[in-house]
């Protein structure tokens, strides 16, 4: 069988596609050949899904991974389930577990002699795609393959996380990255909590800070989950919304406040014009008006000056500020800009030829890798 890497993690939106992207990028650099693949996908847009075949089915993530790095479709390897509720359902009736006979043809392409890396990512965590036969315990006892866990970091609670999935996977287990650190934490676990780990035995491949950039999400996504109507700039969807801010004080306050954040969504009253063009002309990438009232016209002219898309929502503020919470860093990561950014932060802190070597990939690292 080709050389296999499998990504995974222990909860969703953990990195798994940034830290594709960047061992990918840094394969394909060495002149090496790279495939890619989702065995259960996660992520897809589907129509009439209780008719549907699974020959061919690409999940969207891997897809754009491949559009970024310039993967050739051949290289592709192919969905064998979806995780949507209507499978999972049609399963529980049929009292089917089993990956089917897609799983065999994965493991049938895989068994040939590929001159490069075949990296599948896993689901959102270890037990996820239990149903299919997909989990990622499954998926790497089935093809013998070494996995890589990327563990969101808040504190040292979550080494346990880290020590059940060294649990589930045995002898599969090559180690973990640790992500979303805090920047003024780095130092610290890279000299005191990383050396215990690896006492305890879970190698650390790299550290990773936290990024504003990758938690951010579009303004066309805000739109989509706050429903909102678009007043002005509909053309402008694609900017990134690093941070909130709730504009619901004072005008002079606002705007010292406004001065000390970034690429903004504002959440204000639409009766609230003052605190509005004080928005306008600060960091922000869109405005959210919540209750009763339209815009003014000389707020809408302002905004189009500007570029500022302007939006008003049918739900009150707190409500607008609770959907817009849960949407940083549980997007994916399919802009461009998000990728290039993923790569850069892969390469500088993850140890990939450490990653490389465990899993037994020939690479001349010397001079390549």
């Amino acid at each position: 069988m080709s050389d296999i890497l499998l990504i995974g993690s222990c909860e969703p939106f953990s990195g798994k596609s940034a830290l594709v992207l960047g061992i990918a990028k840094k394969i394909i650099s060495s002149q090496k050949k790279v495939r890619l693949g989702k065995p259960l996908a996660t992520c897809i847009e589907l129509t009439n899904l209780p008719s549907m075949a699974y020959e061919g089915l690409i999940d969207d993530d891997m897809k754009f991974i491949s559009s970024t790095l310039g993967i050739e479709e051949k290289n592709l390897i192919s969905s064998v389930g979806l995780l949507d509720n209507i499978s999972a359902e049609k399963r529980i009736y049929n009292k089917d577990i089993s990956p089917g006979r897609g799983f065999e043809q994965i493991k049938e392409l895989l068994n040939d002699n590929f001159d490069g890396l075949n990296i599948l990512e896993g689901a959102g965590s270890l037990h996820e795609g239990l149903i299919y036969g997909l989990s990622l315990p499954q998926l790497a006892k089935a093809l013998r393959s070494k996995v890589v866990v990327v563990n969101l970091w808040e504190d040292s609670k979550s080494v346990d996380a880290l020590l059940n999935a060294k649990k589930e996977l045995g002898e599969f287990f090559a180690g973990a990255i640790l992500n979303s650190v805090q920047p003024s934490e780095v130092k610290k676990i890279e000299e005191k909590i990383i050396p215990s780990l690896s006492e305890l035995g879970i190698e650390v491949f790299g550290v990773m800070p936290k990024s504003p950039l990758l938690r951010s999400v579009t303004v066309a996504e805000l739109i989509r989950r706050l429903k909102a109507k678009v007043i002005c700039c509909p053309d402008k969807d694609e900017l990134l919304v690093e941070t909130l801010s709730i504009g619901a004080m004072g005008v002079n306050s606002a705007m010292e406040f406004f001065k000390r954040r970034r690429n903004m969504a504002v959440v204000t009253g639409a009766d609230r014009t003052d605190i509005q063009l004080a928005a306008l002309e600060a960091s922000t990438q869109c405005l959210i008006l919540t209750g009763i009232g339209d815009p003014l016209p000389q707020l809408i002219h302002r905004a189009e000056e500007l570029e500022v898309p302007i939006l008003k929502v049918d739900i009150d503020t707190l409500a607008s500020v609770e959907v817009i919470e849960q949407a940083f860093g549980h997007v994916r990561l399919h802009e461009s800009i998000k990728a290039s950014y993923a790569i850069q932060l892969v390469q500088e802190n993850v140890n990939i030829n450490g990653i490389l070597e465990k899993i037994g990939f020939d690479c001349n690292f010397s001079k390549n890798c």
